[in-house]
């Protein structure tokens, strides 16, 4: 779970905080932790600085904080605040961001070659797929590590994200799929075709920025034309 950390402190020597910030992170590199980091100063008091720190886990945060450099570097901070420095430990409960963030490292985990990878860090276990394709929806991780191995059996493919909306728990990302087909699909023989297809899909996430549910709508129709697949009848 994304941890923050909020740091409030009153000073009247910003740059000279600026400056130590800047050496800290010029220390630490390559050893710090800290994914995002924010310093915000008070429109109504500008000696009230707050800085928000974000990290992958608590655990990671208290890592960064073992570090000689970032116990060095707050004594050197608290020598520039007017009042000793408060803490607030936040677990973050809810990050639309991070929500587009998960749905993207889907798309990306898909595409590949042989057998799917794990998801486990993409998916809650019991996750639940709507793909109007299919006859019955899928259900869990390893039903949908199955439906993967098919399209990777069949194409060589990958996604490029159009456009990503996020709102609530719900993200929308529409997408361009282009593939290569090497290998038999739904019974139809390899035919070593570069076909296209476009789609949306609607995510649903848990607070801890996994995905719960998913909704399909793409254009498999277009796909099957594009492999030869239909009679001049069905189209």
């Amino acid at each position: 779970m994304t941890f923050v950390q909020l740091i409030e402190c009153r000073t009247s020597r910003l740059d000279e905080m600026n400056r130590l910030m800047d050496r800290w992170v010029e220390q630490t590199k390559g050893k710090r932790t800290a994914t995002h980091s924010v310093v915000a100063k008070d429109r109504a008091d500008a000696t009230h600085v707050v800085e928000i720190v974000e990290f992958p886990s608590y655990e990671e945060a208290m890592r960064n904080s073992g570090l000689p450099e970032t116990d060095r570097i707050f004594r050197e901070m608290v020598a520039l605040c007017d009042e000793e420095p408060t803490f607030t430990d936040l677990d973050v409960v809810r990050d639309e961001q991070l929500y587009a963030a998960t749905a993207r490292r889907f798309f990306e985990l898909a595409a590949g070659q042989g057998d799917a990878p794990p998801f486990n860090d993409v998916f809650i276990e019991d996750y639940h797929d709507h793909d109007p394709a299919n006859v019955q929806d899928v259900i869990g991780l390893d039903a949908v590590r199955r439906e993967v191995e098919v399209w990777r059996g069949g194409f060589d493919f990958s996604f490029t994200i159009e456009d990503q909306i996020a709102q609530g728990d719900r993200v929308c990302t529409r997408w361009t799929w282009s593939g290569h087909h090497k290998g038999e699909f739904l019974g139809i023989p390899p035919t070593g075709k570069d076909v296209t297809m476009t789609g949306t899909t609607v995510h649903r996430c848990t607070p801890d920025g996994k995905i719960a549910e998913g909704w399909w709508e793409y254009d498999r129709l277009g796909l099957m034309q594009q492999l030869g697949a239909l009679d001049p009848l069905e189209l």
